[in-house]
């Protein structure tokens, strides 16, 4: 048995046996990345859709995810492959040199570059630094969308690679963090670093879900910390649709939106709505 080191949650894993992620796998005496270059989802998007709003405008991305994540929210946007395994999802095999070249053939496309998102990218680390290392030798850049749910050292590799991102912050609080199945301090430690890279660009969203994340208290302290680090950083407040197990739940109010943009205006310089 040998425990992994991608994540906080560090499963101990037999042979054979997946990690939470379900991506992650027990070969011999290490934890493979079982997912590697394993693609479910690939598009051409517009970056303001990962959403990146105040970063190379008007530009497309080469976006691509696989299956699985560490957390499992209840409201899950894209439960169909980020609550996958192996077994529950068409897959294809791409190596990181076939992603460049499909990037650097969509040019014409105003395409600047590659985009890790859909499910959580980081639990298949191991890819998004082999090809955003070839991204970076190509010219193009390399654009993150993540839980922020990683250990220092899959941080300290990819980190320098990414050229923008954006951080799901899904609540503030230990005990809401817990019951998604995910670690606070974890997260912030992302955005941490990430905010302190002069190389990245970071913005950060909130999927305000009812019961959740929709109280002023908690959105004032969310934006009072992200001002801590770097006012300028923008800040996403989507309203929530129902998803996954949270069907029978009704969307979040757009006056509960309105009002939370002004909380948090109050400490940061862009606030913006999704999904309004």
């Amino acid at each position: 048995m040998t425990c992994c080191t991608t994540c906080p949650w560090a499963c101990c894993l037999d042979e054979g046996f997946h990690g939470l992620c379900r991506s992650r796998c027990g070969q011999g005496d290490q934890v493979k990345p079982e997912g590697y270059g394993r693609i479910t989802s690939l598009a051409l998007d517009p970056i303001e859709k990962k959403p990146i709003a105040r970063w190379r405008p008007g530009t497309t991305v080469l976006s691509l995810g696989s299956y699985g994540c560490n957390m499992r929210c209840p409201f899950c946007q894209n439960a169909s492959i980020a609550q996958a395994g192996p077994d529950d999802v068409a897959w294809r095999e791409i190596t990181p040199r076939e992603i460049v070249d499909m990037a650097l053939g969509c040019a014409d496309r105003r395409c600047i570059g590659i985009a890790y998102t859909y499910n959580e990218p980081l639990i298949n680390w191991e890819f998004l630094r082999d090809t955003g290392q070839l991204a970076h030798d190509a010219g193009l850049a390399n654009v993150l969308v993540s839980n922020g749910m990683a250990t220092e050292h899959v941080l300290d590799s990819v980190a320098p690679l990414v050229d923008a991102a954006n951080i799901d912050l899904k609540c503030f609080s230990a005990e809401g963090y817990r019951s998604l199945g995910g670690d606070l301090g974890a997260v912030k430690r992302t955005v941490e670093t990430l905010a302190a890279l002069p190389t990245c660009h970071l913005e950060v969203t909130t999927l305000v879900v009812p019961g959740l994340s929709d109280d002023d208290a908690q959105v004032d302290a969310m934006a009072r910390w992200l001002s801590s680090l770097d006012s300028s950083i923008p800040y996403h407040l989507t309203r929530f649709f129902p998803q996954h197990r949270m069907r029978d739940a009704g969307p979040t109010p757009r006056e509960t939106l309105h009002r939370l943009k002004d909380v948090a205006s109050a400490h940061l310089e862009t606030v913006l709505l999704g999904n309004i």
